[in-house]
């Protein structure tokens, strides 16, 4: 006869994990709930598979990225093609030969795929030289075309100099990309300073952080971040202007995750925890960082995680206009400068594939942000 006080298999793998579930630590429960945010989960992998290719840009990249050729200006983005010359299959990736053609009423050039000739692709190839993080020199890249072969590959296309634009807007993503962690992080710290004393010490205090965050919201945020880029001195060095930019963005953009943090200290101040830690004699700046704060860190990075897009849009802007980075330096609103004009792209419209990239990065932190902040509460629905 069954034992009628066993339970079944579905209650008991519940009752296990409701025990799991109540031993576990707060980042336990919040991996699990994001592992279940699946657009989440794929986001974060498309935006490490960015951050990767822009740390190593100079080895994935197929060339040099300022190397110019007068003869291969817009070039159409080039096919690759496992049927070599000969019409049969091949293991290894190719692209066919370029004829260059002129029309003889509008003298427009052109370019036509030539099936006789077809280049190989190789791996881990030697190219056109650099210096790895500014360290050392090599010229090894992940791929690209034996150099005695005499031909061009232009996965993406090229520009109105003959320049490659896959290596460009790799190049550009070190730059676009690591200006919205830079930004980030300093609005973090001023966020939780300034917002953090607004919240714990109250009264007057109080009152100048948020009439000057008030302030500094209440003015338009594009024609501001104009009026601030265009008073750098234009003979700055590119370096120093990339510096300049992060940091307009990080004051202009600390304001939103200052307010959040101080609404988090109101609440909290009176909490018993931190009472017991005042009384204990921990100073002021202690019970900040070391109690109040990792009680809601969760919440920051998520808040932190959604402003990124905005910091990389605000960069793409500024540096299309002519306001932010300029050439030599190499992003993706720079390289959307070549797209200004209506006649270039509608000769050469892969010239807009680096707001493909903005798109796809923005869509990707949008994303991440989501599923963070929902597994930032992982008792919720």
């Amino acid at each position: 006869m069954a034992d009628v006080t066993t339970p079944n298999l579905a209650q008991a793998e519940e009752t296990i994990s409701e025990k799991g579930a109540s031993i576990a630590t707060p980042r336990q429960l919040m991996w699990w709930k994001f592992k279940k945010h699946r657009i989440a989960m794929f986001s974060a992998i498309i935006l490490i598979l960015f951050y990767v290719i822009a740390l190593f840009a100079d080895f994935i990249a197929p060339t040099n990225p300022e190397k110019f050729n007068a003869s291969t200006k817009f070039v159409p983005p080039q096919t690759i093609s496992f049927i070599n010359a000969e019409d049969k299959f091949s293991l290894r990736p190719g692209v066919y030969g370029l004829i260059e053609e002129r029309d003889p009423e509008t003298l427009r050039r052109s370019f036509k795929i030539d099936k006789t000739i077809w280049h190989p692709i190789y791996f881990i190839v030697h190219g056109d030289s650099y210096k790895f993080w500014g360290l050392w020199e090599s010229d090894i890249h992940l791929f690209g075309l034996d150099k005695a072969s005499g031909g061009v590959l232009f996965l993406l296309g090229s520009d109105r100099l003959g320049r490659d634009m896959l290596s460009r807007v790799i190049h550009g993503g070190k730059i676009s990309l690591s200006i919205g962690l830079l930004s980030v992080f300093l609005s973090l710290i001023l966020g939780i300073v300034l917002g953090g004393l607004s919240g714990y010490y109250g009264g007057a205090v109080d009152n100048i952080i948020q009439r000057v965050i008030e302030f500094i919201r209440s003015i338009p945020s594009l024609p501001l971040w104009m009026a601030l880029s265009a008073a750098l001195p234009p003979g700055w060095p590119q370096t120093l202007r990339y510096f300049g930019i992060t940091i307009i963005l990080s004051i202009l953009g600390w304001t939103g995750l200052g307010r959040q943090v101080r609404g988090r200290f109101l609440s909290l101040r009176n909490e018993d925890f931190v009472l017991a830690a005042r009384l204990s004699g921990a100073r002021d700046f202690r019970v900040i960082i070391q109690h109040m704060v990792p009680s809601f860190m969760s919440h920051i990075i998520a808040s932190l995680t959604l402003s990124i897009p905005g910091i990389i849009l605000a960069e793409t802007s500024l540096s299309f206009l002519g306001l932010g980075l300029r050439q030599p330096v190499i992003s993706w609103g720079v390289l959307l400068q070549e797209a200004q004009n209506i006649r270039t792209v509608a000769l050469a419209p892969w010239l807009m594939l680096p707001g493909l990239a903005v798109v796809i990065t923005v869509l990707a932190f949008n994303f991440l942000g989501d599923g963070l902040r929902d597994a930032a509460d992982p008792f919720g629905r």
